[in-house]
């Protein structure tokens, strides 16, 4: 397997308030883990956040076979004005599944995630 190490970033998230984007999806035969999720408020007020994970892999087999769902990783966190949050170290994004940033205002969080790619 090899092993590449990513940074995604975007300086100005979501492009509309309400409608999750886009911030990573594993390619096929692909496995993220994330390293940092960094998420800066560069609002001149507070912001709430939501980060979900939007998965559709299969069957996972065994006693637990049951397909996945999309699932939230922070919902409606407050960043203060001025301040950044560092989360989700060690999360696991299987191939197809699409990490979503959403923001209480349009373009005003910053993100950068660092990501170990797995192939």
């Amino acid at each position: 397997m090899a092993n590449t190490f990513k940074v995604i970033s975007f300086d100005g998230m979501p492009a509309s308030a309400g409608t999750p984007e886009d911030l990573y999806t594993a390619a096929s035969g692909t496995t993220g883990i994330v390293m940092a999720l960094v998420i800066a408020n560069i609002h001149t007020a507070d912001v709430t956040v939501d980060v979900k994970l939007v998965s559709d892999t299969g069957s996972r087999g065994g006693t637990n076979d049951e397909t996945n769902d999309t699932s939230f990783l922070l919902n409606d966190v407050n960043i203060p004005v001025g301040t950044s949050i560092n989360v989700l170290k060690g999360q696991v994004v299987e191939t197809t599944d699409v990490l979503q940033v959403d923001c209480s205002v349009t373009d005003k969080v910053s993100v950068t995630l660092s990501i170990l790619e797995r192939t």
